[in-house]
């Protein structure tokens, strides 16, 4: 049996957190309600104590001062918060969509019952009792991209299977638009089925696709659900500035299925699908020892936002390595060697390796799950009045000072006891950045 070892979180004291940082206990506290930090409550003594990695991730944010360029690169990497959303929560090593625990959902709700609940209608209105109608050359596509992975397959047949008007930025009309979005859904579940669009449970018409039985489904249906949003991820930031253009709901699908395509992000599947076959069936553990001794990754594995390991794979992986003793002594080793717990994307390979799904099923299901926080997230922006644009911090080669420039400039010399101006610092970055 093996012993698996994991380095538990520290965590320090309101006292001690205000120290490190060098600001007095109401500062610390502003921190926590402007979410540059967050507070949990000490389970024995019921006090506030906080992430140790959280505090110095901070205080290095403050170390940088006023340089744009730190402050930028900050921000977009893991860092403080930039978008004000009340779609999901990641907060204590536990997920959330509109307050209510995603394990929770997971236990009992369908796709479309999420939906309903991150889209804020009813779910009778989105999903009709009629399927959406699709132009005759889907069906011919149909054909030329059946034997096809969903990462190929996906992106096109669903830009030719729906239509920018039911979702467009006009159709003030609240059920419609309720109906378009549930309409994207089942036209991208035809898309990844590769079958004429359906009104059935998109669980279910996923099991019956793929010949698996009701268990098989239920499993389908919790990691769906599982994926149907994740915060501000790289896709659903993308799906976000194309919401603040006005363009369609179906334009947000689109650009966020394109975000995900990408190999850091949702194709990081295909990626744990290359490891597993790696490592095979004849001495995986070896194997494993050797692609970690020549420096190589093991994709699947780590999350930022959750340091006791993610709360999504860990659902999923109980309810599938129970049947696979073998898998789960290698993923347990693994996690072992380089110190981090299984990602999603390594737990959603792992169900479709257990099901025996086609392959590239693991990517499809992420992406048709994660289509509802796409349309969910659309809609939240068009709530907001602005373009997101912001500024970036430029690098590269400044053109030659023009001569005009160059006396002007000379003209203005500051007094000799004026203060200098400063470059903005984070806080000024985040007011220019946060466009909800």
């Amino acid at each position: 049996m093996l012993t698996i070892l994991i380095d538990m979180p520290t965590y320090l004291s309101s006292a001690e957190a205000a120290a490190r940082l060098s600001v007095s206990r109401q500062t610390l506290y502003a921190y926590v309600s402007r979410g540059l930090l967050r507070a949990q409550t000490n389970p024995v003594t019921r006090e506030s104590r906080y992430l140790a990695t959280e505090v110095e991730r901070l205080a290095a944010n403050r170390a940088r001062g006023r340089k744009p360029k730190a402050v930028a690169r900050a921000a977009l990497d893991w860092g403080a918060p930039v978008l004000e959303s009340a779609i999901t929560l990641i907060e204590d090593g536990r997920l959330s969509y509109r307050g209510i625990d995603a394990l929770g959902l997971a236990a009992r709700a369908s796709l479309e019952e999420v939906a309903a609940l991150l889209w804020q209608c009813e779910a009778s209105a989105a999903f009709a009792t009629h399927a959406p109608s699709t132009p005759e050359v889907f069906k011919a596509l149909l054909q030329h991209y059946r034997k096809q992975r969903a990462e190929a397959a996906m992106l096109p047949l669903f830009s030719v299977a729906s239509e920018d008007a039911p979702t467009a930025i006009w159709q003030c009309n609240a059920g419609r638009q309720a109906q378009g979005c549930g309409d994207l859904v089942r036209l991208l579940a035809a898309s990844l089925l590769r079958a004429a669009p359906n009104t059935a449970p998109i669980h279910e018409q996923c099991a019956r696709a793929w010949g698996v039985g009701k268990a098989g489904a239920e499993l389908i249906r919790m990691a769906l659900v599982l994926c149907a949003d994740h915060e501000l991820n790289a896709s659903s930031f993308a799906a976000r500035c194309i919401a603040s253009t006005d363009a369609s709901l179906r334009s947000v699908v689109i650009g966020g299925l394109a975000g995900l395509s990408g190999g850091r992000h949702g194709a990081t599947t295909a990626r744990g699908e290359a490891l597993w076959d790696e490592l095979g069936d004849i001495d995986p553990e070896r194997k494993l020892h050797e692609r970690l001794a020549r420096g190589d990754d093991l994709p699947g594995f780590g999350h930022p936002l959750y340091p006791d390991g993610d709360v999504r794979a860990a659902w999923l992986l109980t309810r599938t390595l129970k049947h696979h003793p073998k898998w789960k002594k290698l993923i347990d080793l693994a996690s072992e060697r380089v110190g981090q717990q299984p990602s999603l994307d390594l737990a959603l390979v792992a169900l479709r390796r257990h099901l025996n799904l086609p392959m590239g099923a693991a990517f499809g299901l992420f992406a048709l799950g994660r289509s509802v926080g796409w349309i969910a997230h659309g809609l939240e922006q068009r709530q907001n009045p602005h373009l997101i644009r912001p500024r970036a911090v430029y690098t590269g080669v400044r053109p030659p000072a023009r001569a005009a420039d160059a006396a002007s400039k000379h003209a203005r010399k500051r007094p000799p006891h004026a203060p200098r101006e400063t470059a903005p610092g984070p806080d000024m970055f985040t007011t220019l950045f946060k466009i909800t």
